[in-house]
């Protein structure tokens, strides 16, 4: 019989790679998205110790590719993708103020907040609706684990933020605390 704790792994995707310096106006902010948005990762070696990578065979992601170039670096060609909408980034959308030339950090952390204050979500979803599909994320993840033990995501920094903060609610113990940066690696166990 296995004592381990049920696990899940949130895994932030690698560092994708697209040019961030100068100043953007907002629809050179815009492409800026899309490009993130489609963008290959830059090359990297992710040995954690806490994952056990032998036991893995399937890696939950979503349709991003950032998300699935990631699993698949880590873990290699023969562990099965579950590719899911539901594991998508929360959307941004840059506002129009065609004469600003900022860096694209401004124009990204002014977007976001401006959407979860619900200014900024004309034709993406609200952030009240992104908070129910993280709920839907933690309910799939802790099923799986509950049913196979271990389950690993390779998802997107603020959709891991917030689906680790529900599978709290629903038991589970931040064991590992990886941070927000690219690669970052948490880990939640459910003691049995």
């Amino acid at each position: 019989m296995n004592d381990t704790p049920y696990r899940i792994f949130l895994i932030r995707h690698a560092k994708p790679k697209v040019e961030r310096k100068g100043f953007f106006n907002a629809t050179a902010a815009r492409k800026y998205i899309s490009d993130y948005d489609t963008a290959q990762v830059e090359t990297f070696v992710l040995q954690h110790e806490a994952i056990p990578y032998k036991e893995i065979r399937k890696v939950y992601c979503s349709t991003l590719v950032r998300s699935q170039l990631t699993a698949r670096a880590i873990f290699g060609e023969g562990v099965e993708l579950r590719i899911n909408e539901t594991f998508r980034e929360f959307e941004r959308r840059i506002f129009t103020l065609p004469w600003l030339h900022l860096p694209i950090k401004v124009w990204l952390l002014s977007a976001r907040l401006l959407w979860f204050l619900g200014f900024n979500n004309r034709d993406i979803e609200t952030f009240r609706q992104a908070r129910t599909r993280a709920r839907k994320a933690a309910d799939l993840l802790d099923q799986d684990a509950r049913q196979n033990h271990t389950t690993v995501l390779v998802a997107h920094g603020l959709l891991n933020s917030f689906i680790r903060r529900e599978l709290k609610r629903l038991g589970w113990q931040e064991s590992i605390k990886g941070g927000s940066d690219f690669l970052s690696v948490d880990m939640l166990i459910l003691p049995k």
